[in-house]
Formats: C-alpha cells, sequence, structure tokens
C-alpha cells in the first residue's frame, strides 16, 4: 500500500510538471493525440519489464535477448515498408545525408551496444525486481548529459542537481542498510550506463541515416550477436522457447517494434520536452506492472529513492532559460 502512495505521488508530480510546461511552451507543446500514444509507448516499455522478468522463469539471459531482438528485427520490417509507402504518396522522400556505409557502421555499433546493455539488464533481472529495475534503468536520462562532459558539452545547473537527487534516490533504493548493493541492481545500473552511450551512438547517427532502418539493423545485430553466448553459456531448447513465448512475443513485437514505431508517430510535431517527459512514466508503469502482476513491493525506502529519482528525471529534462546571449540578440533586433 505505501509503495502505491508513493506511485500515486510520483504520477501527480509528472502531471503537475507537464502542465506547467505546456504553460511555459504556449500550450504548443502537448497535444493530446500525441500524448497519449507517447503515453501508451511508456505502457508498453514499463511492462515489458515485467515480460522480461517472467521470460526468466523459462529461459536463460542471452537466450531471451536473443530470440527477442531477433523478433523486434522482423516486426520493423512491415513499418520499413509502411514508412516508404507513406512518404512516397505524400511525396515526402527526403534523402538522408549519410550513406549506406553510415547506415551499416551505425546499425552495428548500436547493435552492439544494445546487446551489451540488454544483456546486464536481463541478467540484472534475474536478481532484482521489474519496478527496480525500470527506475535504475531510467537513470540514463542522468547519466546522457553527464557524459556530455566528456564531449565538451556545458552541464547547466539543473542536471548536476538531478545528478545529485539521482544518487541520493539510488541509495534509498538499491544500498541496503549494511551498506552493500544487490547483485541485479548492480548489474541493471551497469546496463543504464550502456544505454547512455547507447544513446551518444544514436544521436551521432540518427541525423545522417533512416532511423527506422538503423533500428532494425541493430535488433538484427544485437539478436545474432546474443546467439554466440546462447550457444556457448546457456542450454537453450525449444521447449523452453514455446513455453516463454508470449513474454518474448510481448517484448519483441511490442516493446521494440509496436512502441518504437509509436514513438516515432507521436513525436512528430511535438516538443522533444515534453515527449521526454511522458516516456519517463516507464519507470512508473514499471512499478506498477510489477506491482499487479508478479506481486512486487517496495519498501517506504525503495519507493523513497524511486520518488527521488523520478523527481532527478524530470528535472534533467525541463529546458534551461535561454541564454542571456539570445536577449541581447533578440533586443538589438527588436532596436533595429
Amino acid at each position: 500500500m505505501e509503495s502505491m502512495i508513493q506511485l500515486f505521488t510520483v504520477v501527480s508530480i509528472y502531471f503537475a510538471t507537464a502542465k506547467e510546461q505546456k504553460r511555459r511552451l504556449g500550450g504548443n507543446g502537448m497535444r493530446p493525440k500525441n500524448a497519449m500514444l507517447l503515453i501508451l509507448t511508456a505502457f508498453i516499455w514499463g511492462t515489458a519489464f515485467v515480460a522480461q522478468s517472467s521470460g526468466m522463469d523459462f529461459m536463460e539471459p542471452f537466450t531471451f535477448n536473443g530470440i527477442r531482438n531477433l523478433i523486434g528485427a522482423a516486426s520493423l520490417l512491415p513499418c520499413i515498408v509502411l514508412f516508404k509507402k507513406m512518404n512516397e504518396k505524400n511525396g515526402n522522400v527526403a534523402a538522408v545525408p549519410g550513406t549506406k556505409k553510415d547506415l551499416i557502421i551505425g546499425g552495428v555499433a548500436c547493435g552492439i551496444l544494445l546487446f551489451t546493455a540488454s544483456s546486464l539488464q536481463q541478467i540484472g533481472l534475474v536478481y532484482t525486481t521489474a519496478g527496480k529495475a525500470g527506475f535504475i534503468t531510467a537513470c540514463y536520462i542522468v547519466i546522457v548529459p553527464l557524459l556530455g562532459v566528456f564531449l565538451h558539452k556545458k552541464i547547466g545547473w539543473k542536471v548536476w542537481l538531478a545528478v545529485g537527487i539521482a544518487l541520493v534516490g539510488l541509495y534509498f533504493l538499491c544500498i541496503t542498510e549494511s551498506l552493500s548493493i544487490g547483485k541485479g541492481d548492480l548489474y541493471v545500473l551497469f546496463g543504464a550506463l550502456v544505454f547512455s552511450l547507447h544513446i551518444l551512438v544514436i544521436d551521432h547517427f540518427s541525423p545522417k541515416v533512416d532511423g527506422v532502418k538503423m533500428s532494425c539493423i541493430q535488433f538484427l545485430v544485437c539478436g545474432v550477436v546474443s546467439m554466440v553466448p546462447m550457444f556457448l553459456l546457456e542450454t537453450p531448447s525449444l521447449e523452453s522457447v514455446f513455453a516463454g513465448c508470449f513474454p518474448l512475443l510481448y517484448a519483441g513485437v511490442f516493446s521494440s517494434g509496436v512502441a518504437y514505431t509509436l514513438q516515432i508517430v507521436a513525436q512528430k510535431n511535438m516538443n522533444p520536452a515534453i515527449a521526454s517527459l511522458i516516456l519517463s512514466m516507464e519507470s512508473c508503469f514499471a512499478v506498477l506492472a510489477g506491482w499487479l502482476i508478479l506481486g512486487e513491493q517496495l519498501s517506504t525506502r525503495e519507493s523513497a529513492g524511486c520518488v527521488l529519482m523520478f523527481a532527478a528525471v524530470i528535472l534533467a529534462q525541463l529546458p534551461e532559460k535561454k541564454s542571456e546571449a539570445t536577449k541581447v540578440v533578440k533586443e538589438n533586433v527588436s532596436e533595429a
């Protein structure tokens, strides 16, 4: 009951923040239809943690990951064809600046990072709960701008404050009273770090290539690479795959193909700050689904950690105020 009260508090904080963002953006940031599609996307991704956790009852991590990503790659093929036909019909066939070589390099690089991150996450789910994994994974939203320091990017005070809050939340969520961290939480945390690198690589290649095609390649690469440790370290069987077909199909088709397509459609003509805020609800849905479906419970201490981490995620995504330089330019233009 306590965890549900904390979850309700988190969701309330989210909607209050989203309302404020809409006001600051002059009402153009939040489109009801797009927002609902993004909420559905966050719901699918959040509940996918439950599917991943349930899948471990039937098969081992690399087996689940390998098959899941191959299914994900296959599920994106119809999307590629559909988007191509829609663009041709509407006369929106825009040429991407990158070459086929950029597409392949980007897809392979993303696929290898996705394999590393998702494997760490999947192994971690053997030892921790889906709800905790959802919130720990959400740390990538704070880690990504922090990694920008190494790329000589300026980090605002909000991000530094978010990092501090996230660390306190992580302490409450993962560190026990004996000052030790669970093995599963540690795996998922390392996975979040690699997911951050994965996002930076996507950020580098996405302006150059077709995003859906690159995603399809990355799922294919991740699935193929996962097959190596699957056959070397695990004992896969058709019986276990068929027994766990529902979690596999949900994680592969819905989490990869459907949710990714919904995100692409919903983020069109929508403010990215609002979109990222809505997608942050993934962690809330992970906790809720873990409680309803798997019967997972969070202690008061862990719930407090979830609230702090979610607050950090929201804070890290709030847009910075316009720089003084921008103000000066506007003033000069108005004076002219």
